[in-house]
């Protein structure tokens, strides 16, 4: 009986081994499983990092296309206020109307100054030669009667200042005798003195312009630079943008406007000086016709003949 049963254990751990052998083998295979599962994770970054440079490259032709800010504001300038013609005309027919009339004055300004340069010269050339040649007959002349003569078809300050010293002394010649003859020289000193001053007024004529022009041109400058910088302001809150082509219309009008004034104020300046100290030394040469008249005039009276006791 024993027997038998002894057999029938093989047989039942046989069949217990076909029952739980895939249970177990399940059992086992899960743990390697879930040992393998980490490695997914470590799969994701790598399928992550995979597309990433594609996706860097999508923006990149659209950085490229779009332009800036300034460039857009730039474009959308309108076409009338962007300059053409940066010449000083082209400058001048582009400003504003103020700025024009700046420009106007101050070319009239300048045009005047070079007119009075010609006109002064050529009158101070004359009268400086007609004083010398004056002065030279009235140095050699032995008496006032003959330097009156040599002179009477002469019109200078010297050939006056003969005249009407010899005129002195006629009226005053029925009183030498008795009031003698210091009161004969103060009176032709006078007359002299005032031929002088006069002639002296005359050839400053013009020169006070110069000095006006030269003192006050700088700042109607000035006055168009300051206005043409408004200007320039006013661009660019209107267009909204710093860009150069907004900003130069206004500005090179500012410096045209500047240029001009000093154009016309520093040859202004110098033309006054060199007229000034020109007619300084034409009173000196009228001042020395002077002296040789009153010496004429001492000269004759000293040989006058006297009358009888």
């Amino acid at each position: 009986m024993s027997k038998p049963g002894i057999h029938r254990l093989p047989s039942l751990a046989c069949l217990a081994f076909a029952v739980l052998g895939p249970g177990a083998s399940m059992a086992q295979t899960t743990p390697a499983a879930t040992e393998g599962a980490p490695s997914v994770p470590n799969a994701a970054p790598a399928a992550a990092t995979t597309p990433a440079p594609a996706a860097a490259q999508v923006p990149v032709p659209a950085a490229t296309d779009s332009p800036p800010a300034e460039t857009a504001g730039a474009l959308s300038i309108p076409e009338a206020m962007l300059p053409h013609d940066l010449s000083p005309w082209g400058m001048f027919i582009g400003a504003d109307i103020v700025v024009k009339g700046v420009m106007v004055g101050l070319a009239f300004a300048s045009v005047l100054t070079w007119t009075i340069l010609i006109v002064k010269l050529l009158e101070m050339l004359a009268a400086t030669r007609n004083a010398q040649r004056s002065a030279l007959l009235i140095a050699t002349a032995p008496t006032l009667a003959e330097a009156v003569a040599a002179s009477a078809r002469r019109t200078d300050p010297a050939s006056r200042m003969l005249r009407a010293a010899a005129e002195e002394v006629d009226r005053s010649a029925p009183a030498i005798e008795a009031a003698g003859t210091a009161g004969l020289k103060e009176r032709v000193a006078s007359y002299l003195s005032g031929i002088v001053s006069m002639a002296g007024r005359k050839a400053g004529v013009g020169t006070g312009l110069l000095a006006t022009i030269g003192s006050t041109a700088p700042f109607v400058g000035l006055f168009g630079t300051v206005w043409g910088i408004m200007n320039s302001f006013i661009g660019i809150s209107e267009a909204q943008t710093t860009n150069l082509a907004v900003v130069a219309p206004g500005i090179a009008e500012a410096l045209l406007a500047t240029a001009l004034g000093l154009v016309a104020a520093i040859p202004a300046v110098v033309i006054y000086n060199f007229f000034a100290r020109q007619i300084t030394g034409y009173r000196l040469r009228l001042s020395e016709a002077a002296a040789g008249v009153e010496r004429l005039v001492s000269r004759d009276l000293d040989f006058r003949p006297r009358g009888r006791d």
